[in-house]
């Protein structure tokens, strides 16, 4: 037996969707109904638990076997999963070196993260059944107490025998699925460097990050109680039924002579800035109630474990071009900063429930509580805090591949980007806190928004009129950008002639130390690191300006499957990103040793015991990888005892 194809149904009351598999797996009433199964490709079997049936000796031995492959689609659902339900201890699970996922897989060839959507783009002959939702929703989720159902909470096989059937059929064809999704992607093998990566992803998800829980209900009820206040002055001052409601809100505006299409974060902070009294003051109300990020306390409540530790935050490959990580359940990746400058008090004035105190020294309690976000992770009793990040890594990145030698020589001589571009820019000297140190907010505006091909458009989309440049500004300071990095605009237009002739004629092509290369209706973009971004089903297409463009099939902006324009600027952002999450993998590679228990987009977060060194940390993260040469890399840090942006 080389390797086993898996995959189960499973009961439990807690929802999945809101708390993430590792505490769904922790309920009193988890169990598997369904084990689903094939060895080495052969004919599927299936063991009906449910009903009683048995789990064949050598499967269950295999399970736990190093030497045996076990694949699955989303395979860290299976694996905790059975953790549980084989007794293991709490918060430990199976050994995620020997697990395989059919997801990863097809998120390394770009394809869709569902099993349904990727047999639908490759056009396999046996697909997902469509009938799961409903059986799923019938044996796998309690039920509402009926009368017509004797009251019961639960249906089990015996309440309907010919669902039970259909739903043993639907599980059987998952696992046929999942084997044809890996007979039609054998040619494109994911490489072993990615699968390790993946075993270290799925340890950091297995490891989880420690949760300050008298924070989170204390957060939760202050925001209940100053909602019910916000929401109670609202109604005084507008006399509206429902002040939350944006169709009554907006015509109680317009009648006090405000009008506005929408009210929007930033439209409402638009608004605000000419609004009379009293109506500045409701639409302050507003944007305090609408403070949608204290609903990440309430996903910490729902995700966290006995243990008070959150898992599986982190989605391996999430991100469909470039390969780096999404965030899940709580979503770490979209945290809200902290700017307040005694954190400390304001966390002690949450957790002591001083919600009098909370509104008399801040005002804004869900400003407040949005800022404390980052603090309710914690380190284990003993252990602190170290948070390390690459200093600049994208135009680090970018200056590298494109060969911009002043770029590099600032980042050689650790220099700040920001002022050095406005230097370049205006061709006078900038110095952060010193000589035209004004200029310097234009150059990080610049360094932000122009990097892939972005213009006028991107400058405003990035605020720079709400950072205080003028219309008349963007468009010279776009011109300006691009005169100073002449290297990085010939990257973009190198790698878009490059993309066209691999599609157009089939062939092989580089540029800048990177492979373009045609193959079974793909294009692979080949990075230094060697792995390889696909793109699905390219050709030549005429984009909206009237010339020629590649586009590609892919997850848009509308989160479906649909065909995708790209060019060189967009193709460079793809590869820039791409290699630096590259970057941080080698990193994580190196600090594995460590335990890092939360990386965001460039940084970790590692719960460190108290005589490892920042200086340790930083140097291991900030060493080149060694296809990298001429990279300069630079990682900082900061100890803290509870997470936060430094």
């Amino acid at each position: 037996m080389r390797a086993v194809s898996i995959d189960i149904e499973t009961y439990s009351s807690v929802d999945l969707a809101k708390s993430g598999v590792y505490r769904y797996a922790e309920s009193p009433d988890f169990e598997i109904l369904l084990f689903g199964y094939s060895v080495d490709g052969s004919e599927v079997q299936v063991v009906d638990l449910a009903s009683g049936e048995r789990l064949p000796d050598e499967i269950r031995s295999a399970i736990i076997d190093p030497a045996v492959i076990k694949w699955a689609f989303n395979a860290q659902f299976e694996r905790i999963c059975l953790s549980k339900w084989l007794g293991l201890p709490e918060g430990q699970y199976l050994d995620p070196t020997s697990w395989h996922c059919t997801m990863v897989w097809s998120a390394y060839m770009g394809l869709p993260l569902s099993l349904e959507g990727c047999g639908a783009v490759l056009g396999l002959e046996k697909q997902k059944l469509t009938e799961g939702k409903d059986l799923i929703r019938y044996f796998c989720k309690p039920c509402a107490p009926t009368a017509a159902n004797g009251g019961r909470t639960r249906n089990l096989p015996v309440h309907a025998q010919d669902k039970w059937a259909a739903f043993k059929t639907y599980n059987l064809r998952d696992v046929e699925t999942e084997i044809a999704i890996k007979e039609k992607l054998a040619k494109f093998p994911v490489p072993n460097n990615t699968w390790e990566e993946y075993g270290l992803d799925q340890t950091i998800n297995d490891r989880g990050i420690a949760l300050d829980m008298g924070l989170v209900h204390q957060a939760i009820d202050m925001d209940n109680s100053s909602r019910s206040q916000l929401t109670h002055q609202m109604r005084e001052m507008t006399e509206l039924d429902n002040p939350n409601s944006v169709m009554q809100m907006k015509q109680w505006l317009s009648e006090h002579g405000l009008e506005t299409d929408t009210l929007g974060k930033k439209a409402v902070a638009e608004l605000l800035k000419s609004a009379p009294e009293p109506l500045g003051k409701v639409l302050n109300l507003r944007q305090s109630l609408a403070k949608s990020s204290i609903k990440k306390y309430t996903a910490m409540e729902n995700a966290v474990c006995a243990d008070n530790r959150t898992r599986g935050m982190f989605q391996f490959h999430g991100a469909n071009r470039t390969g780096r990580w999404a965030g899940r359940i709580i979503q770490l990746q979209n945290l809200p900063q902290n700017h307040l400058p005694d954190l400390e008090q304001a966390r002690s004035l949450v957790q002591s429930g001083d919600l009098t105190a909370l509104e008399m020294l801040y005002g804004s309690v869900p400003e407040v509580l949005s800022e404390l976000i980052r603090t309710a992770f914690i380190p284990k009793k003993g252990c602190k805090f170290i948070v390390a990040d690459f200093s600049a890594i994208e135009a680090r990145v970018i200056a590298w591949l494109a060969g911009e030698t002043w770029r590099q020589e600032v980042f050689a001589s650790g220099g700040d980007i920001y002022c050095a571009s406005a230097s370049q820019m205006f061709r006078v000297p900038v110095e952060k806190h010193g000589v035209n140190s004004h200029l310097r907010q234009k150059g990080k505006i610049a360094e932000l928004a122009l990097g892939y091909g972005g213009s006028v458009g991107a400058l405003k989309s990035m605020g720079a009129l709400e950072m205080g440049l003028t219309g008349n500004e963007l468009g010279p300071l776009v011109s300006a950008w691009r005169s100073s990095n002449p290297k990085i605009v010939r990257f973009w237009w190198d790698v878009d002639r490059a993309a066209m002739k691999a599609v157009r004629e089939h062939s092989i092509t580089e540029t800048h130390g990177l492979r373009f290369t045609y193959g079974s209706g793909m294009l692979f973009i080949t990075l230094p690191s060697g792995r390889r971004l696909a793109y699905v089903k390219p050709r030549i297409g005429i984009n909206q300006f009237g010339s020629e463009c590649i586009t590609y099939e892919g997850v848009g902006s509308t989160k479906k499957w649909e065909r995708i324009e790209s060019y060189g600027p967009k193709f460079v952002e793809n590869i820039v990103q791409a290699t630096s999450r590259d970057i941080l993998c080698f990193a994580m590679i190196n600090l594995r040793h460590f335990s890092i228990v939360m990386h965001i987009h460039d940084e970790l977060v590692i719960e460190a015991d108290q005589q490892i060194s920042i200086e340790e940390i930083c140097k291991l993260m900030g060493q080149t990888p060694p296809w990298a040469k001429g990279l300069l890399l630079r990682a900082d840090g900061y100890e803290t005892s509870f997470y936060k942006k430094d």
